[in-house]
């Protein structure tokens, strides 16, 4: 067994790995792992640090991994401390959060790809940050590698010289060990006193169904000892530090984990709201003045209403939400009810992929079957008195006699393309309401497009219809600025007489009659037929705009009546037609969960 090596701090580097999304950051962080030898070959596989299932079976990272590893360099052991990111847009807060446990960062870029939107954005996170940024070109083993090409962009972006930029390929290894050397040569040791009272900043948390609530923190100043008293500051809550230790393949306890380090702790800690991420663990003998400055709040941008199926299951539901809220500090949540499908939770997401992931989740690692409502934005409405209300669904929307006006946010769109698709993505973004801004040529087929458009047109189709419009080849980052006055409606789904609040949604008045068609023609296929004829209609206020209708089940009551007067059939006829009355005002329609699932990827 290997004695485990004390760390001095000027040994110590935390770094992460950043890149746009499939630019191969796990699979350089495998690369890593094997040349460190914290990894045996029989424990080794692909994406080693991806231990999600869904991580696995879309081929992307969705949590951040710390890890850490030694390495002998010039006669010194070192100790690295690795967090590996995601590298899609609507994971960018856990890429935020790595970034405040780190002192450098490998920047990634493919090859084969070149600089693209997030990998921009992610560079720029860690400016802001102060990290010492080391540019790897990936991938260069792949016969359509544009080395010289992709360095002179990676000069230009980041400002760096050509011979900074190291040639690495995750896949063959090439390259893994001037990695290495690299990133105890350029990143600065950690800064920090270890005589000082504890700091140490938490940047992520999991649920161990075992021993409770692990959280993962960077120690800033002092020591975390076994068994010490600790406090989490923002929440006030004071615990024993049963296990203290390092996070390598398992989990690795220790007697302390000095400053600089990056470590874990399990306290027995059963109420996921008692560990927030971005706060601040301190002893209780011997307390620190003020926590550390965390992160950004997350600002959530797309909302949706998630239900029970089985309204039993209410409080299964609010348990896997805190659990997996532990796991993924991104997520916002709180309590609402509807009409139509009783109580749930009105929640905030980073956009799509972010919304499709949580409800996966929900479904594999807690057995939730849930419906969620139509996904939208919050917006700001103004009443004729004057007064703001924040509206993050539709059925808050005041009566349109009492509004003066609503606004809706708009964000900045980065894409980065090829020159050749620049026409038909301009009539995209022009089409969702956009207008450019600016047009940057990084090199002669590559341009920068930046655009300003409404948050809303971009939760629903946006990103699919660039990626096909453009084979794949743009890429997309956004980020928020500000609100603006906008011809905004409510659109309500009306089924029998009845309005079904779960379907309501705030649409601009230009794109309103269209949407409203496509829902009541998706409705008509999938509610099955009644006794009695139902009615869908689409309006806004008290106009109808669009209308379909599901066609009664015929039953034939004149089969019994053969021969005779008309009088007897007619007779048979009139009886039905009342009872098919009193049947429509006491009938109920039920919405079958596909028809919601439908309407959503309208």
């Amino acid at each position: 067994m290997r004695l485990p090596f004390m760390s001095k701090m000027e040994n110590i580097r935390n770094f992460c790995i950043i890149a746009h999304i499939d630019h191969g950051k796990s699979t350089l962080a495998d690369r890593l792992l094997e040349f460190t030898k914290t990894i045996s070959s029989r424990d080794m596989q692909a994406q080693v640090l991806d231990d999600m299932d869904l991580e696995r079976e879309r081929g992307i990272t969705i949590k951040s991994h710390a890890i850490q590893m030694n390495f002998a360099y010039k006669g010194q052991q070192y100790v690295l401390n690795l967090i590996d990111t995601p590298g899609h847009v609507d994971f960018s807060y856990e890429v935020s959060r790595s970034i405040a446990a780190c002192e450098g960062a490998l920047l990634l870029v493919d090859s084969t790809q070149g600089i693209q939107a997030q990998t921009i954005s992610n560079l720029y996170l860690a400016l802001d940050n102060d990290l010492t940024v080391i540019p790897v070109l990936n991938k260069v083993d792949m016969p359509n590698a544009m080395i010289e090409e992709v360095k002179d962009q990676m000069v230009e972006i980041i400002g760096c010289r050509r011979e900074e930029i190291l040639l690495a390929s995750g896949k063959t290894g090439q390259g893994v060990n001037e990695v290495l050397e690299a990133i105890i040569e350029r990143i600065a040791a950690p800064k920090g006193d270890p005589e000082a009272p504890l700091q140490a900043l938490i940047f992520d948390s999991v649920f161990n169904i075992f021993r409770g609530i692990v959280a993962y923190y960077k120690v800033v100043n002092g020591t975390i000892k076994k068994g010490d008293l600790v406090k989490f500051v923002s929440t006030e809550t004071e615990y024993i530090a049963e296990e203290v230790g390092v996070q390598r393949l398992a989990y690795e306890p220790r007697k302390e984990v000095g400053a600089g380090d990056v470590g874990y702790i399990i306290s027995g800690i059963k109420a996921a709201k008692e560990v927030r991420v971005g706060d601040t663990i301190t002893n209780v003998a011997n307390p620190c003045k003020e926590g550390i400055q965390g992160f950004k709040e997350v600002k959530p941008m797309v909302f949706a209403g998630i239900y029970p199926i089985d309204t039993d299951d209410y409080e299964e539901l609010r348990g896997a939400m805190g659990k997996l809220q532990l796991n993924d500090a991104a997520l916002v949540y709180e309590p609402e009810s509807t009409a139509a499908l009783g109580f749930g939770f009105r929640c905030g997401f980073l956009g799509m992929l972010h919304l499709e992931i949580i409800q996966e989740r929900l479904d594999r690692e807690f057995n939730m079957n849930v419906i969620t409502t139509v996904p939208n934005v919050s917006y700001k409405a103004y009443d004729t008195k004057g007064e703001m209300l924040i509206i993050n669904n539709p059925s808050d929307m005041p009566d349109p006699t009492m509004l003066d006006h609503v606004e809706e946010p708009y964000i900045q769109a980065n894409i980065i393309t090829k020159t050749e698709f620049v026409g038909s993505i301009m009539s995209l973004c022009i089409e969702k309401r956009g207008f450019i801004k600016n047009q940057h040529y990084l090199t002669t087929d590559r341009v920068e497009m930046v655009f300003e458009m409404p948050l809303a047109e971009i939760v629903f189709d946006f990103y699919d219809r660039l990626k096909s419009i453009s084979k794949g080849y743009a890429s997309f980052d956004y980020t928020p600025i500000d609100y603006r006055s906008s011809e905004l409606v409510k659109l309500d789904i009306i089924l029998n007489g009845e309005l079904v609040d779960a379907l309501a949604a705030l649409i601009h008045r230009d794109h309103a009659q269209e949407f409203g068609r496509k829902i009541c023609e998706k409705l008509k296929e999938l509610i099955p037929r009644q006794q009695f004829q139902i009615a869908i209609q689409a309006a806004i206020g008290a106009k109808i705009i669009a209308r379909e209708n599901i066609s009664a089940i015929r039953k034939d009551v004149t089969a019994k009546c053969y021969g005779g007067d008309i009088s007897r059939k007619r007779k048979l006829l009139e009886k039905q037609k009342k009872g098919k009355k009193r049947m429509k005002q006491v009938g109920n329609v039920e919405i079958p969960q596909s028809a919601f699932m439908a309407v959503l990827k309208l």
